[in-house]
């Protein structure tokens, strides 16, 4: 185990006079499970957690991390695959009890603060029969997944989660607090859609929101052997998918633990009265095992997938968008997934068109515009010993996928051992304007635990 640099108590104790949250100390009750994150494989120790309770105390411990040179590491929903929200010494900004979300039926629009998750909204919003692009495992923290862009089941026809995103509450990098808007910081609002923790620290962002009180989705999985056919027959029929529709598809493990390999689709329709005659083709095909498709709220659509990845499983991705999905491609996806080690690991494909393709991908910071798919190796197993093979089988289940790859890659899937040449494929050709802005608003780069920009 590492030794945790000593943070001054007596300065943390003056802090504490002024804050509002939770102060944690490597001593102090509650440290173990603050610093604790979604993927078990990030093992850090923060030197000082602060866990804010208001924007103002987030300020402070921003001022007070960059007055005692310690490195910030900001916390939202703590889902982050590589890890970036716990340093190892330094502070953990905690945003985890600020989860406030408030609704506006009036305008359509929802505000949440920075550690709410998106069960949070969606449950809040659903009340009012309102919906927004947000993430497909609820648990996931609304903040680092819309500044990184956000794609999710409704993004074909409402965009991604930052394309809908109007306000946000900043606190920058010299302490001070911002609302950030179109009209009142338009650079730093492109720059904020989809470039990451690298501008400050999202107090609060606000939504536009939109009417969706039902969807019609589910699963449909069908036996392995038939991997290959349901991936060619999924390729051909979402060429001509309508925007209400989005399907998913990949192979995966059944989730009642048996290690049941199966091949499967995840529908999404978000017009009930057309989700029939559109989803026929889905349901026809083949010789399903499971069919589980049906109506329901939005929010119930947003938890189908969270059995699938629990909190404290070890968690490596891999991930790039493809150069379309050409048979060869699918047969070493087929073939890489006989051999994948853990009976919790997955290979995904995500199918992007509709409203989030007719966006210009220099209008935000995010620019993966095109239609097509964006193939992820989510791979998660329980024990440490398992690690290595694991890993291992990610890397190399890539690196014969990688002559099928384009060259983008989706900012908030990089793991931690990702490098430059990775993040500027995420940012593609809006790095340099995001590292000129990453100029103005932190040229000290104190914010850079996170897929950086360096000014």
């Amino acid at each position: 185990m590492s030794t945790v640099p000593v943070v001054d108590s007596d300065r943390v104790k003056h802090l504490s006079e002024s804050f509002s949250g939770r102060l944690l100390l490597p001593a102090d009750d509650g440290y173990e499970s603050a610093r604790r994150v979604h993927n078990g494989l990030i093992d850090r120790r923060p030197g000082v957690i602060a866990q804010c309770a208001s924007t103002e105390d987030i300020a402070s411990a921003v001022r007070f991390a960059t007055e005692n040179g310690l490195e910030i590491a900001v916390r939202g929903g703590g889902h982050n695959v590589a890890g970036r929200c716990v340093s190892e010494g330094g502070m953990m900004i905690d945003l985890s009890q600020m989860r406030a979300i408030t609704v506006d039926p009036g305008s359509g629009t929802a505000r949440a603060q920075g550690g709410a998750t998106w069960n949070d909204l969606n449950v809040e919003a659903g009340k009012h029969g309102l919906a927004v692009t947000g993430g497909a495992i609820s648990t996931t923290g609304i903040g680092g997944y819309t500044l990184g862009g956000g794609l999710g089941w409704l993004m074909s026809t409402q965009g991604l989660a930052c394309d809908n995103l109007i306000d946000v509450e900043l606190v920058t990098a010299d302490g001070q607090v911002v609302e950030v808007t179109d009209s009142s910081n338009p650079d730093l609002m492109w720059g904020l859609r989809g470039g990451g923790g690298n501008f400050g620290v999202a107090a609060s962002l606000r939504f536009q929101m939109r009417p969706l009180p039902t969807v019609v989705g589910g699963l449909i999985a069908h036996p392995i052997e038939a991997g290959g056919d349901l991936l060619r027959f999924y390729r051909d029929s979402v060429a001509s998918c309508p925007d209400e529709l989005t399907v998913f598809a990949g192979l995966v493990h059944a989730p009642d633990g048996s290690g049941m390999k199966l091949a499967a689709m995840i529908v999404c329709h978000t017009d009930p009265e057309r989700a029939d005659a559109d989803l026929a083709p889905y349901l026809d095909f083949g010789s399903p095992l499971v069919v589980e498709v049906g109506p329901m709220p939005y929010p119930v659509m947003n938890t189908i997938l969270d059995d699938g990845f629990p909190a404290g499983a070890l968690n490596y991705w891999l991930s790039s968008f493809t150069a379309g999905l050409s048979d060869e491609l699918i047969d070493t996806i087929v073939n890489r997934f006989q051999t994948v080690p853990s009976i919790m690991s997955a290979i995904i494909l995500e199918h992007f068109h509709g409203a989030v393709t007719r966006i210009d991908p220099t209008a935000t910071a995010v620019p993966h515009r095109d239609a097509g798919f964006n193939l992820l190796l989510p791979s998660e197993w329980i024990d440490p010993a398992d690690t290595v093979k694991n890993i291992q089988w990610t890397k190399d289940t890539y690196a014969a996928v990688s002559e099928h790859l384009a060259p983008g890659r989706w900012l908030n899937y990089l793991g931690d051992d990702q490098a430059d040449d990775a993040i500027r494929a995420a940012y593609g050709p809006n790095y340099d304007r995001l590292r000129e802005l990453k100029r103005r608003y932190d040229p000290g780069n104190v914010f850079h635990l996170n897929h950086n920009i360096v000014p």
